[in-house]
């Protein structure tokens, strides 16, 4: 896999215009590719971002870029799922996740108070438990991770091993998250989509694993969140350069599963 030439692949797409001149944001996606499955990636991100249900869109950009950095080999986060009544219940066990992850209440409760910026970012916000404010300075654009992948053929054993099912979305998901946790500066993530018709969110960390919620929001609200819970005493230039740039891909080898 290291001797191979790899290229980072990425789509973003819109409504009423770019997301430079204030278009809706509607889609994204990140994929590691050869250059001879680049066609074959491209088609699937150009399918994602055409039939999306936030809507059609009238701006996309595919662009892709080599890899020369050494990609990083991660073992996946553990995953587990939790069934809850509601969307108002599913609330409440994330915010005792993120304080089992070891966050204060009262960090949680100032987090929580970010989510309605969320609505529209193409990205994260970074949130530090220390002062309680965001601080990645990205305003509408947060910080978006990239440069990671799971192969097709390892990401399937995983799903048999695991019995779950081969959803896009959730290796998406899990990708994202365990590159995310693999820093220190990292203490917890939490995330539910902007899809109306995806109501399924989660809590992330080094220390809980990948915490699948099937209900954190509503059918039919397109508002998501993505806040990264950071430790703002480390260097914040270093960390965004890793979210944005460090290529990581997934691993899974069932003996290294915890």
């Amino acid at each position: 896999m290291r001797e191979e030439k790899f290229y980072s692949v990425r789509m973003r797409a819109s409504k009423n215009g770019s997301h430079e001149v204030g278009g809706k944001h509607l889609s994204g996606g990140e994929r590691l590719t050869t250059y001879e499955n680049m066609i074959h990636t491209v088609n699937a991100l150009l399918e994602k971002g055409i039939y999306h249900s936030r809507g059609k869109p009238d701006f996309m950009k595919i662009q892709f870029e080599c890899i020369d950095e050494p990609i990083q080999l991660v073992n996946p986060l553990h995953i587990e799922t939790h069934e809850v009544e509601s969307a108002e219940k599913g609330q409440v066990l994330a915010r005792k996740l993120l304080e089992k992850a070891g966050i204060q209440k009262k960090m949680i409760d100032l987090a929580y108070e970010q989510i309605p910026e969320c609505s529209g970012l193409r990205g994260a916000i970074l949130f530090d438990i220390h002062s309680g404010k965001r601080i990645d300075q990205r305003k509408e654009r947060g910080v978006r991770v990239s440069r990671m992948d799971w192969p097709d053929t390892n990401f399937d054993k995983w799903t048999k091993c695991y019995q779950m099912p081969r959803n896009s979305r959730i290796k998406e998901a899990l990708v994202l998250a365990t590159k995310v946790s693999k820093h220190p500066a990292t203490i917890a993530e939490l995330c539910w989509s902007d899809d109306p018709d995806y109501i399924t969110g989660y809590v992330a960390s080094k220390k809980l694993g990948y915490q699948r919620i099937k209900k954190l929001k509503e059918y039919g609200n397109e508002g998501g969140c993505r806040i990264f819970f950071v430790d703002g005493l480390r260097d914040l230039e270093t960390y965004i350069d890793y979210l944005e740039k460090q290529p990581v891909f997934i691993q899974w080898e069932e003996e290294n599963d915890a």
